[in-house]
């Protein structure tokens, strides 16, 4: 079946590099790109933009009807580092947009959904090395909440009224084509932009803060096979891994690269977020289910971000 694309919240770290991999995939007039604001230019003249606000049902059903579309990405979320300052908005936003998309694809107008959870539904009593598919869950922050509830709220539709809804728990997202949008982890993107910049960086993180990452390729890669597997048996919120490092061995990571990088340690608020979520987690379940397999360590991650950083 020929496919025909809606990414909401398409300017965004996952969306922006998303949009560019389903264009080259299913061709530049058959996926449409929308968010709330414009994004880079690289994305803006890639193809057809609309804006969209993710919680608006009418702005979607419009385009969902005009470009008869078969597929949604909903990307748009408010993250957990910004999340924490406006909880009662962010709340609203994550699980307005999610149900808004949900209750179109009950109604039949388009047929396969891909929403993102994140390591951030697990919580400070959710084991923190190799945090199995299923286990305890009691997040602590809003943006967990919101991702825990919205995991609920996908099995749901799926398991009552049948809608294809896929998902990943992303881990933090390593990128340099657009910015990082307030998360915990940013701080793995923001390192190497300032070690070429200048030449030292302080981070809100400790430095053994352990945190699961992945380099931006593998997370669309996994989105995308995802995707274009064929139905699965029951839904799930897989577990997907990369690596595992912490700010000290990113560090240690660019001097090899740039022997007079200088790294501090300031911690703030993100720190007692980063120190409920895993270390690691085990995606043997989405290697099993769907053949899920990283292609990117930390120094090759380094490599290419130092590489484009410029």
């Amino acid at each position: 079946m020929k496919q025909r694309v809606l990414i909401i919240g398409a300017c965004g770290q996952i969306g922006t590099e998303l949009t560019l991999k389903l264009r080259q995939k299913y061709g530049v007039t058959n996926v449409i790109a929308s968010d709330i604001k414009e994004g880079s230019a690289s994305l803006m003249a890639s193809g057809l933009f609309v804006k969209i606000d993710a919680t608006n049902r009418m702005q979607i059903l419009k385009v969902l009807q005009e470009y008869a579309i078969t597929q949604v990405y909903m990307m748009a979320a408010t993250l957990s580092a910004t999340a924490e300052r406006i909880p009662l908005k962010a709340w609203n936003i994550n699980m307005t947009a999610l149900l808004t998309v949900l209750e179109l694809g009950k109604e039949g107008f388009y047929k396969q959904l891909f929403w993102p959870s994140s390591i951030g539904a697990f919580g400070p009593t959710s084991p923190r090395l190799k945090t199995p598919q299923n286990t305890i869950m009691t997040p602590s922050t809003v943006y967990g909440i919101s991702k825990y509830s919205g995991e609920m709220w996908c099995q749901y539709y799926v398991n009552q009224y049948g809608l294809d809804v896929r998902t990943v728990r992303y881990p933090g997202i390593v990128s340099y084509k657009a910015e990082p949008g307030g998360g915990t982890t940013d701080y793995a993107v923001e390192i190497y932009f300032d070690a070429l910049k200048k030449g030292a960086y302080t981070s809100f993180l400790s430095e053994e803060t352990t945190l699961p990452m992945m380099y931006i390729d593998d997370a669309i890669n996994a989105t995308i096979s995802l995707m274009a597997y064929p139905k699965l048996k029951e839904y799930k919120a897989y577990n997907i891994s990369g690596i595992s490092f912490n700010p000290k061995e990113i560090a240690a990571s660019i001097r090899k690269k740039i022997p007079d990088f200088k790294m501090r340690y300031r911690p703030d608020f993100r720190q007692a977020i980063a120190d409920s979520w895993p270390q690691s987690v085990d995606d043997s379940q989405a290697k099993a289910d769907w053949h899920w397999q990283p292609q990117f360590d930390l120094e090759k991650i380094t490599a290419i971000m130092l590489a484009n950083c410029k």
